[in-house]
C-alpha cells in the first residue's frame, strides 16, 4: 500500500524535509549568482522538480534514497511548476535544454552534467564530482 501512496500523493511534495537530503529550495532568480559563487568552491547540483509528475516524483525519490554525498556537493531543488522562470533562467544560463525530472550539476560557474529521468543516479553523480 505505501508504494501506491508514494507514487500516487498528491501532496505538493510535503515530505521535501523527511529524506536525508538538506535541500537549499531554489525560489529566487538571484540564487542562480549565488549557486555560481558556490559551484567555485564545491559543485552544485541542481533537482528541477515536477510536482504534478509521476515519473518526476519516482526520479526525485529514488535520488533521495541514494544520495549520500553531501560532503561533495551543495543540493539545490527547484519546484519548476512554481518557479518556470526560474527553470526557464538555468536552461538559458547554463545552456542545458529544459527536461523534467532533471539534474544538472554545476561547477566553476559551468554545467558539467546534466541528466533526465530515468538517466537521474544518486551513484553516477558520485562520478562526476
Amino acid at each position: 500500500m505505501s508504494f501506491f501512496k508514494n507514487m500516487f500523493n498528491s501532496s505538493d511534495d510535503k515530505d521535501l524535509n523527511e529524506n536525508k537530503i538538506n535541500w537549499n529550495e531554489l525560489t529566487d532568480l538571484g540564487q542562480l549568482n549565488e549557486i555560481i559563487a558556490i559551484s567555485n568552491e564545491k559543485p552544485v547540483a541542481i533537482f528541477k522538480h515536477s510536482t504534478r509528475c509521476s515519473v518526476s516524483r519516482m526520479a526525485l525519490k529514488q535520488f533521495e534514497n541514494e544520495f549520500n554525498i553531501s560532503d561533495k556537493v551543495t543540493p539545490y531543488f527547484l519546484d519548476l511548476i512554481a518557479y518556470r522562470d526560474i527553470s526557464n533562467a538555468i536552461a538559458d544560463r547554463f545552456e542545458v535544454t529544459h527536461q523534467s525530472p532533471q539534474l544538472i550539476v554545476i561547477k566553476e560557474g559551468k554545467a558539467i552534467y546534466n541528466v533526465s529521468h530515468s538517466d537521474i543516479d544518486a551513484e553516477e553523480l558520485s562520478k562526476k564530482v
